[in-house]
């Protein structure tokens, strides 16, 4: 029986992170609750073997039900009836086995309901469910929803929502609007306060996954005569109260069974979440951090089933006599395929690690003062999660882009026909360079930390872990590492000099791209240290990083800001 969880050891190696014990003590109160829960752990040990059990449960129905309905949901896709979604059959299946293996609310806390998993059990679990079908994890992962209500909502919401969520109750995030994309400033859907304290909301959602849902987060303006920001919050719709309907379901390319939806309201019963005008500043910032974080998990099982299609079809045909796996064109597209997967992986659950680091600290604050060392922490963490979460969804789903497209030229012919999955992979693998901010966009959102300096703190920091010693066959990459280092900052120092806005703009995606390809390089060192099976892939890695660097540093080192002319209209 297929278990996409017992099958994969590089998974295990990320779970058992050095970090993870620090993570564990933080979200688990040094073991506080294991007496008044029988399924809270009471020591570390005790605590990984949960996670190992219950990621061990979603690999074997992602391996068999989520995997094996996967075409058929994408075939048959949902449908709407009297403003109603109709998941595909598959899908409620999905959705249904998800429930009795109580899956739902992972890392919301027991007292809710859920399981009090770090993020990054949880973020592994996304990465198994993408594997097995992309556009059902768009569904399970919206869970995720509920963080943002254990976070900023009152404590009577907590406990109207969230043992829902665990129970099995789906969860959308309405922010986008027919004339609000990225720009969510320009959000107009009206919110109205009435006097008993709740709200009506009427407008039109657009672009809204799993639209409807039965608990919805809405972004909307709550603040008569504003255009900007400023005037709009967050509120809680309840599917319950009803004046919601929806128009249609949008025809996409791929992730067909995730029903992306235009939402009409019509004096729809709403809370307030939180505090007024906070709904785009602060709210929704939270709320797309993670689901960004859920996007390269996404990305990464994305990649992981694009390289296990590819890898399959290589060893099983024959041309000219032999398998085209032993083509020089075909093991160099294969090795850089698992290089790019494990370096996503690597910077994945990196940047988990750090979300789980500073979200632990801003619980405890909830509870009693940090010390100044933990609040020091608290803030570094922060830091370093803020940057490394556009770094982690802008490559990683530029990466399952890749693979998705090399899996395919691997096949051939074959690739572009129905027969193989990887026709499906390569449409579902579109989308994850797109939604939740497009890769432009996560290059804004990185480029602030590679011009600050952050991106040097965790260089300097990969740099003191491998200061001890490294294995021989990893020195030459180190090397070259430092090689790439003193390009990257030499490459910013011209940027910078320049003392022009536009010009820092101009070059931001090349920066960017130079601190992703350099910060998992370094990652994939780190692994190789810990565990020979990822020496290849860091050695393949850094070679492909080191072409990307020179390249930018070439081209910026040659480059002044007049001739950005040149590629305007």
């Amino acid at each position: 029986m297929a278990n996409f969880y017992t099958d994969n050891p590089d998974l295990k190696h990320h779970l058992s992170h050095p970090l993870m014990q620090k993570i564990v003590a933080l979200k688990e109160r040094d073991y506080s609750e294991a007496d008044k829960y029988d399924y809270a752990p009471y020591n570390f040990e005790d605590a990984m073997d949960n996670y190992d059990k219950v990621l061990e449960i979603v690999g074997e129905l992602c391996g068999t039900t989520i995997a094996d309905n996967a075409e058929d949901v994408d075939h048959q896709g949902p449908r709407v009836e009297n403003g109603r979604v109709i998941y595909a059959d598959g899908t409620s299946q999905n959705l249904e086995a998800c429930r009795k293996a109580g899956l739902m609310g992972m890392a919301m806390p027991r007292c809710l309901g859920g399981l009090n998993f770090p993020i990054t059990p949880y973020i592994m679990a996304a990465d198994i469910v993408s594997r097995a079908d992309t556009g059902f994890e768009n569904l399970w992962g919206l869970q995720d929803c509920a963080e943002t209500i254990y976070e900023f909502a009152s404590e009577e919401q907590k406990q109207k929502y969230i043992p829902r969520v665990c129970a099995g109750e789906t969860m959308s995030m309405d922010l986008t609007e027919p004339d609000a994309g990225s720009d969510l400033q320009s959000v107009m859907l009206k919110a109205t306060e009435q006097p008993d304290g709740t709200w009506l909301l009427n407008g039109v959602k657009r672009f809204i996954t799993n639209g409807d849902s039965d608990i919805h987060l809405v972004l909307a303006r709550s603040e008569d005569g504003t255009k900007d920001g400023r005037g709009l919050s967050m509120f809680i719709y309840d599917k319950r109260d009803g004046g919601v309907t929806v128009r249609r379901i949008e025809n996409k390319m791929g992730i067909k069974g995730s029903p992306t939806c235009e939402l009409v309201y019509k004096n729809a019963k709403a809370e307030l979440c939180g505090s007024r005008r906070m709904g785009l500043i602060k709210y929704v910032m939270a709320l797309m951090n993670g689901a960004r974080l859920g996007i390269a998990a996404q990305s990464v099982g994305v990649s992981e089933i694009a390289y296990r299609e590819a890898l399959a079809y290589a060893k099983d045909r024959k041309q000219f006599g032999k398998a085209i796996i032993e083509f020089p064109a075909v093991f160099e597209m294969l090795a850089t395929m698992k290089a790019k997967l494990d370096a996503s992986r690597s910077l994945l659950y990196e940047t988990s690690r750090y979300v789980d680091l500073y979200k632990a600290y801003d619980d405890i604050a909830k509870e009693r003062a940090l010390t100044p060392e933990e609040k020091k922490e608290s803030k570094l963490y922060s830091k370093l999660a803020d940057a490394c979460t556009p770094l982690a969804k802008g490559l990683s789903s530029e990466y399952c882009n890749q693979n998705a497209y090399d899996c395919i030229q691997i096949h051939g012919g074959s690739g572009f026909m129905k027969d193989y999955a990887c026709e499906r992979v390569y449409r579902d693998a579109r989308i994850t360079s797109i939604y939740e901010g497009t890769t432009q966009l996560q290059v804004v959102a990185a480029i602030r930390h590679v011009t600050t300096g952050t991106v040097n703190l965790l260089i300097d920091s990969y740099r003191e872990q491998l200061a001890a010693g490294i294995k021989p066959a990893l020195e030459t990459a180190k090397a070259n590492l430092e090689q790439m280092t003193e390009k990257y900052n030499a490459a910013i120092a011209s940027v910078l000099e320049a003392k022009d806005t536009a010009y820092v703009d101009f070059m931001a995606r090349r920066l960017v791209e130079m601190a992703g390809n350099i910060i998992m390089s370094y990652l994939l060192l780190l692994d190789a240290q810990r565990n020979d099976s990822f020496i290849r892939s860091a050695q393949v890695y850094n070679k492909m990083a080191q072409a990307v660097v020179n390249t930018h540093s070439d081209f910026i080192a040659n480059f002044t800001p007049d001739q950005i002319e040149l590629y305007k209209a």
